[in-house]
């Protein structure tokens, strides 16, 4: 690991208070990274500014809502005076079969993992354009955007546009020296998972289907996306990185045959 990889750049994380956001904020920092952490945990993102000082703004908003994303992005280029890379990791999902599932959960889901990425790196690259030196978008996506989760279609829809989405982003914004891609991890190790690896049962039937027989932890899930935010990656962007220890070569567990 370079300790000085992006010494001088302004990164913006969102998800930034627990888990894979967190884990890439806090590397970031330690390559040299100012960053700006998006969440709505408001009290855990102050706790990470009391952490790491004058390396870490605290901007909560929700990402779902354009005005906070867009005020959140504004305080961090007027704190560090320039943003040049975005990593958008905000996610969440309600789940249940397609015939009994909520509109409300739908529409909680694919806007929280998919409008919530369009909104972001709608503004992320626009500060970024501004500054005139290129820079990178790297986007969280799921393996389920690619491996069907039974009970999780807004889920894996909304993860599957995200990487559609990425890839034309790609596109747009070549132009601008800015590069984008996405990351596809497997089963990780976070709060959000922690009560399906809590109950025996559901975790055994996830590891019986990944050939690393284990989950990832969420620094093992930064260590790739940091990568591809890297001049290591200069000649990198429109990709799909699946980080999920073999998992993708299997099939995803159907849950519901555990009942309750």
């Amino acid at each position: 690991m370079s300790e000085n990889r992006f010494d001088g750049m302004t990164a913006v994380v969102t998800g930034a208070a627990s888990g894979i956001g967190e884990a890439i904020a806090v590397r970031l920092m330690a390559e040299g990274a100012n960053v700006a952490g998006i969440d709505v945990a408001k009290d855990a993102l102050e706790r990470m500014a009391d952490e790491f000082g004058r390396s870490f703004l605290s901007a909560p908003a929700d990402v779902t809502v354009e005005t906070e994303v867009a005020a959140a992005l504004d305080a961090a280029a007027t704190r560090f005076g320039r943003i040049d890379l975005a990593f958008n990791v905000a996610g969440a999902s309600r789940v249940g079969a397609i015939v009994d599932l909520a509109e409300s959960d739908w529409d909680f889901t694919v806007d929280l993992v998919q409008k919530g990425v369009f909104l972001c790196t709608k503004h992320e690259a626009r500060h970024i354009r501004a500054g005139g030196r290129g820079g990178a978008i790297v986007n969280v996506a799921s393996l389920n955007a690619v491996v069907p989760m039974p009970a999780g279609s807004p889920y894996s829809t909304g993860k599957a546009g995200v990487v559609m989405f990425s890839k034309t982003a790609a596109v747009e914004l070549a132009p601008d020296g800015i590069r984008v891609n996405v990351v596809l991890p497997g089963l990780v190790d976070t709060p959000l998972v922690a009560p399906v690896l809590a109950y025996e049962p559901a975790r055994d039937m996830f590891l019986d289907r990944i050939p690393a027989a284990r989950p990832a932890t969420p620094e093992e899930i930064a260590g790739p996306c940091l990568y591809l935010a890297s001049d290591d990656a200069s000649y990198v962007t429109g990709s799909s990185l699946v980080v999920d220890g073999g998992w993708e070569l299997s099939n995803y567990p159907d849950l519901r045959r555990l009942g309750g």
